[in-house]
């Protein structure tokens, strides 16, 4: 019988933690765009907007080493140069937080992430992000997800 205590124990509590993080759904939602600049020079744009509460680190996220910041790959393109890095846009927030060592830097609310590129063509632009977002309470896992943006 103790057995079978300890067994239906173990069942409800997987049950429980299983079903908690089945109901924290990802509150950020991504968009992407390709917006000309002049000529063949292009900003190929992530636009990311976090629910009230959540933040993501930033791609130099400071801190201890151990959080994981936002990356954006493009795949390659014969009609499409990538010119430097993406750089964020957004209001950065450089603060301490308990538990990790040095200032932590990170966005709430909206960020957007440019790429310069030269584009010689109508071409469709593929690639993957990977992200993660917090809250104060918990981090939800690491995500990888793919994009494609036209251009005409």
């Amino acid at each position: 019988m103790k057995w079978f205590k300890v067994m239906l124990t173990v069942c409800f509590s997987f049950l429980a933690v299983a079903g908690y993080s089945q109901m924290t759904m990802d509150k950020s939602a991504w968009t992407f765009e390709a917006k000309k600049k002049s000529g063949n020079q292009y900003e190929l744009i992530t636009h990311l907007k976090l629910e009230k509460g959540w933040h993501i680190y930033a791609m130099k996220p400071g801190g201890d080493g151990t959080l994981i910041a936002p990356s954006i790959t493009y795949n390659a393109n014969p009609a499409v140069k990538l010119t430097g890095t993406v750089k964020e846009k957004g209001k950065l927030i450089s603060q301490n937080l308990e538990g990790i060592k040095g200032k932590v830097n990170m966005y709430s609310g909206t960020v957007d992430y440019v790429q310069t590129a030269t584009i010689t063509g109508p071409t469709t632009i593929t690639g993957s992000y990977e992200y993660q977002i917090c809250n104060d309470m918990m981090c939800l896992p690491p995500t990888t997800k793919q994009f494609k943006v036209a251009v005409k």
